[in-house]
């Protein structure tokens, strides 16, 4: 594991354990180097690193300040929630609203291609990052793919995981679309903000690789929490002029 990421690791720990005030700024390069027993490079690349993934903002002329954890959405990678903060050095945790079996709704048999007489498995949770929330989400499964799911499964853990493991359901391939809205009452109230704040709204479904669907699902995250990142490439010259029409 490369050092820099090491002390952007430790330094993140202490941001959220609340080590550094938001209102005040941080020690500088210097000290952070000299307390941690790493160069001045290292340190640095760790800050700019934390500064690039929001959670840190530098004023010129005053210093780099706490702006409050804000994850980057990637779109380049299919990733289980707990996957996604494993990787930005949160703890996941899970707060279960509902876990039951219930008949399809329109939406939700479109998306998954149901029969209107098959079931669901529909499990809505809050996700967190350590105690902070940052969505809700309602994931929807084809009962018939995992019958006894509501047995066998803690909907306090990774739902990724054990579809991976105990039904060797591997999810490859993901089509979402992001709209941007406000949080309605019941939002605010989960996720802790206020009513009418800005919120991305997610509609996923996951394929396996035979191109079968096998989630549908709906979520509202915060938008003080998250951004969305992309990586956008362009046709060589050649082939664009080629692809185009005569």
């Amino acid at each position: 594991m490369p050092l820099y990421y090491q002390i952007q690791q430790r330094l993140l720990s202490q941001i959220q354990s609340g080590e550094f005030d938001a209102e005040k700024p941080l020690p500088s390069v210097q000290e952070i180097a000299a307390s941690l027993g790493v160069s001045h490079m290292t340190a640095r690349q760790a800050i700019k690193s934390l500064c690039d993934l929001g959670v840190l903002y530098s004023k010129p002329g005053r210093g780099t300040f706490v702006s409050g954890i804000k994850l980057e959405k990637d779109f380049r990678q299919v990733l289980s929630f707990t996957e996604e903060m494993k990787a930005r050095g949160s703890k996941p945790v899970s707060k279960v609203l509902s876990f039951e079996v219930r008949r399809s709704s329109t939406e939700v048999r479109e998306a998954l291609r149901l029969e209107p007489s098959d079931e669901v498995i529909q499990l809505r949770r809050i996700r967190q990052a350590n105690t902070l929330p940052m969505g809700i989400e309602c994931s929807s499964l084809p009962l018939r793919l995992c019958p006894d799911l509501l047995d066998t499964f803690d909907p306090r853990t990774s739902l990724y995981k054990v579809l991976e493991d105990r039904y060797r359901i591997h999810i490859l391939v993901a089509d979402e679309i992001v709209e941007v809205g406000v949080a309605n009452y019941e939002e605010a109230q989960l996720l802790k903000i206020g009513e009418g704040v800005p919120v991305f709204y997610f509609t996923r479904i996951s394929y396996v690789q035979s191109g079968q669907p096998v989630e549908f699902v709906k979520a509202t995250y915060r938008g003080d929490r998250y951004k969305i990142a992309n990586r956008l490439t362009r046709l060589d010259r050649a082939l664009l002029s080629s692809a185009l029409p005569v």
